[in-house]
């Protein structure tokens, strides 16, 4: 399965499975940025990103850990 940047709930999913110790609350968009371009299944264009894309992925990666 390949990930791109509007896949928030997958995206969101592998965050959480990935980086389990970490409160997504407290993540700095520059590392959630770097996080997501670094999963196994993601595949899509870096530069593709805005703030309001990260902003949708960090609620929903607080929303998988509640």
């Amino acid at each position: 399965m390949s990930l791109i940047w509007t896949d928030t709930l997958e995206i969101a999913i592998e965050l959480a499975e990935t980086h389990p110790d970490v409160d997504p609350q407290y993540v700095r968009f520059t590392d959630l940025h770097a996080w997501i371009c670094a999963l196994d299944d993601f595949d899509a264009d870096p530069s593709h990103s805005n703030e309001k894309i990260l902003e949708a992925i960090q609620m929903a990666w607080i929303d998988e850990t509640d």
